[in-house]
């Protein structure tokens, strides 16, 4: 799947870091790094990275925790899953690449460690594009008995150790389709097969699990802070949403991300959640008009 782009590992702190990067190497644009979502790799972007690399420098990572790169222990309060330390580990694989600033295009998870990018590292992001979530805070504020029944993983995850842990690797494969829907006809064999792979890794079940209790402790305690000190995106924002999702049935996108960020545009796309997958020639259309400065 990725003939053209060579891997990359790096450490940050001791966690190896696993990344892919292709395209020409000048374009006169910033890099663009892709994060994936749960539970997913950097395989997602399977169907988008290589028209984007036609005219960006594209890394791809996958983020501690899932794919190739290193499960860490959670650490007091999952600490080591805080979208923070996350976004450090951004900032730290794209600066050994050489690139000091860069733009950012992010599904699930990984668009929540793309917001935390932009608020904590201004003068490193350009601009951000952002499929298929809300504010993290704002989802959880706004929590009603049609989202939980949805989002029912949001909730599972965070129950205490090992809980969850212990029923998910008593058959990772099983979740995956569980927590991805059945398993949507779009999905390419290929992607899924990496999928299976690497949600089936020792070590992934504590490692999501500690994702999701950072999202719903440290990364809320992080975004109170910011709305309380009034720091909002400033960069550039632009979000998608599968009109067939459960984003944009319980939420309203375009306000939330109004209410933190200063330069807000995005619609609402024929998908459900996967719209990278499910919707590629949308993503690369609006990716290609909104990072062609």
């Amino acid at each position: 799947m990725w003939t053209d782009f060579p891997s990359h590992t790096w450490r940050r702190d001791g966690v190896m870091l696993f990344a892919r990067q292709g395209g020409p190497a000048q374009t006169g644009r910033p890099p663009l790094l892709l994060l994936h979502g749960h539970p997913q790799t950097m395989a997602m972007w399977h169907r988008v990275a290589p028209a984007l690399a036609r005219t960006h420098r594209v890394v791809l990572l996958d983020l501690r925790g899932y794919g190739d790169s290193d499960r860490p222990p959670p650490g007091e309060g999952s600490a080591a899953y805080a979208k923070r330390e996350m976004a450090l580990d951004a900032v730290a694989l794209m600066r050994s690449l050489g690139h000091e600033r860069f733009a950012v295009l992010a599904h699930d998870r990984g668009a929540r460690v793309a917001h935390r990018l932009a608020l904590d590292h201004p003068q490193v992001v350009t601009r951000l594009m952002l499929l298929d979530i809300a504010p993290t805070l704002a989802m959880y504020e706004g929590t009603t008995e049609a989202f939980a029944r949805a989002y029912w993983h949001w909730f599972f995850l965070i129950q205490p150790a090992p809980r969850p842990e212990r029923l998910i690797e008593a058959d990772p494969v099983a979740y995956l389709r569980e927590g991805m829907g059945q398993r949507g006809d779009f999905f390419d064999g290929r992607a899924w097969a990496e999928y299976e792979r690497c949600f089936s890794r020792p070590g992934t079940a504590a490692a999501v699990c500690a994702d999701y209790r950072a999202g719903a402790g440290i990364d809320l305690e992080h975004d109170r802070a910011d709305r309380a000190a009034g720091r909002r995106v400033t960069q550039p924002l632009h979000v998608l949403w599968g009109a067939q999702g459960v984003v944009g049935r319980c939420f309203e996108p375009l306000k939330l991300w109004r209410d933190v960020a200063d330069h807000v545009s995005g619609r609402a796309v024929d998908s459900g959640h996967y719209i990278a997958e499910e919707a590629p020639g949308v993503v690369l259309a609006e990716a290609t008009e909104f990072f062609k400065d």
